[in-house]
């Protein structure tokens, strides 16, 4: 069975990349006789969309480490593990948790301001998420409708199950960005689960 295919890369500039192209704050440059508080806005302007750009980025570097590891722990569940000998199957784990301990040495974190309101309703929400987590291990059926019903309650449109109404309430009192990355994260869940399923019936 074939594992699957890597997720696309990120492009992502470096740092030289990236303060190349930044503005330069040159005081002597007269630039169309624009009065100093619009120069410096005009800066200022430039300066942001730089920010956001960057935010954007790191915020992709973080779902591609997140996917990263959950494709790692995959590899416990390929068919080709049940083929190999206890021996083998112990150098296979040891490897891939040696990649997994590597990868978590990585630490992409993008801060969005929250009042207490939100920060609770995260904490709600990332709670909610870790015991859907745990179950993975006890029973893939059950942590498999549980991820289902909160794809529901972030979306319009229902996938085939229950909607988690505990959840949904949890889930709207986080910021908007919040509220987009859980939907992400939960959408790379179900597709996990999509792929424990290809993987039981080839």
């Amino acid at each position: 069975m074939d594992v699957d295919q890597p997720f696309a890369s990120t492009s992502v500039m470096t740092t030289s990349i990236v303060l190349q192209t930044l503005p330069k704050v040159d005081e002597n440059v007269s630039l169309d006789h624009k009065a100093p508080k619009e120069r410096i806005i005009e800066l200022l302007d430039m300066l942001e969309s730089h920010v956001e750009k960057l935010r954007k980025e790191a915020a992709q570097l973080e779902e591609d480490r997140d996917q990263l590891l959950t494709t790692l722990d995959s590899v416990r569940h390929l068919d080709y593990m049940n083929q190999l000998n206890e021996n083998d199957a112990d150098d296979v784990i040891r490897y891939a948790d040696r990649i997994m301990s590597r990868c978590q040495t990585v630490e992409v974190r993008v801060m969005t301001q929250r009042d207490q309101m939100q920060e609770d309703a995260l904490s709600q929400v990332n709670h909610l998420i870790d015991g859907l987590v745990m179950d993975i291990r006890n029973d893939h059926e059950v942590a498999k409708q549980r991820c289902i019903s909160y794809v529901n309650a972030c979306s319009s449109i229902m996938v085939d199950g229950a909607m988690d109404k505990v959840f949904e309430s949890a889930l709207l009192g986080c910021a908007l960005d919040d509220q987009k990355r859980v939907k992400k994260r939960l959408q790379g869940l179900l597709n996990y689960f999509e792929r424990l399923r290809v993987q039981m019936f080839d």
